[in-house]
């Protein structure tokens, strides 16, 4: 097996084995506050939405030309990538509070018991139904991303969908043996690494096809080791950084970001139809950009540069150092507003 195929093996079955757990945690919350039949009906539901769609998106995504699907799918993975790292870099450094599965399944389950029950379309609890079936989809199609666009690229769907067949098995059977959240998890730990391996894919894939099929990174696919080397060093300074400034004494003030006020709002009206719809809209709009929109912005820049440039050192240099450069911009942004 190649070191490609491992590192895609490893990314694959981590990234789905978070996004297994949050839609595990959202489904027994359904269940346990509310009713099992219909939070089951939700799972299925969502699972055969999730079927339709990528058996109409799927196959187009394999006919695209490989130059175009590594500019799409790297740009993709690097905002994907750099969310889950610049959370977990904020995470790791005390600017942000640890992700916490039996706080969430608590808050699922207060909001779940406070919904006002009722059945619509043959389906006895609607709001159990469609918190399942919400959860399972937007979890889902993460899942569904990364298999086809890590399978895709490195001409391996199989060994991508068997990480995530094994990530998605091992979390939701265990999720329901214990019927609880899988706090034991450290998903922390594990969004930090994924972070990590999708942000470097994203450079990786991403550089090659900015440059053109002609070009191959130097030393070819051993070239993603050293990436991901490059993005972990540049993550641990930056953590480090973040920790002395953070003993720093500053006059701070508790201040509530928008993003988490619309998120509060939004789980308090789930029971609504108009507020799924909203969901579902800003769920692609943080897909496609991200948490901040200079990430966006910088990693479009970086892949005109590296298509236009002809010095190798521009080539292959200029995503990562602008990846290094615009996290960093973001993460001191992010501290000055939590002060």
């Amino acid at each position: 097996m190649s070191s490609t195929s491992i590192a895609l093996f490893v990314s694959v079955f981590l990234a789905c084995s978070v996004e297994a757990v949050e839609a595990v945690t959202i489904v027994l919350a359904a269940g346990t506050a509310r009713d099992w039949k219909s939070a089951g009906r939700g799972v299925v539901a969502g699972v055969i939405t999730l079927a339709v769609i990528i058996g109409a998106f799927g196959p187009a995504i394999s006919h695209l030309p490989i130059s175009v699907l590594c500019v799409v799918v790297g740009g993709l993975l690097l905002v994907f990538g750099l969310t889950w790292l610049r959370k977990a870099i904020l995470r790791a450094s005390g600017f942000k509070a640890l992700h916490d599965e039996d706080k969430i399944f608590q808050e699922e389950i207060a909001a779940a018991r406070a919904a006002g029950k009722g059945a619509k379309h043959g389906i006895d609890d609607w709001y159990a139904f469609t918190l399942s079936f919400k959860g399972v989809l937007l979890e889902g199609l993460e899942v569904a991303f990364i298999v086809l666009t890590f399978g895709t690229i490195d001409h391996n769907v199989g060994l991508a969908s068997l990480a995530a067949v094994i990530a998605v098995l091992i979390v939701t059977g265990a999720g329901f043996a214990l019927r609880a959240p899988l706090s034991r998890v450290p998903e922390n730990t594990m969004k930090f690494v994924v972070g990590i391996l999708l942000t470097s894919f994203g450079i990786f894939w991403g550089a090659e096809g900015s440059a053109g099929a002609s070009k191959k990174w130097p030393g070819d696919n051993w070239a993603i080791l050293g990436i991901i080397a490059f993005v972990a060093l540049v993550a641990f300074v930056l953590i480090e950084v973040l920790k002395i400034a953070r003993r720093k004494p500053v006059a701070s003030k508790t201040k509530a970001t928008s993003e988490e006020s619309a998120v509060e709002e939004l789980e308090r009206e789930y029971n609504k139809l108009i507020s799924g719809i909203i969901g579902f809209i800003e769920f692609w709009i943080d897909f496609i950009v991200g948490d901040d929109w200079r990430i966006a912005a910088g990693i479009v820049a970086s892949f005109i540069i590296t298509a236009t440039a002809s010095a190798s050192v521009l080539i292959w240099g200029t995503i990562p150092l602008f990846t290094a450069v615009f996290l960093s911009y973001s993460l001191s942004r992010a501290v000055k507003s939590t002060r």
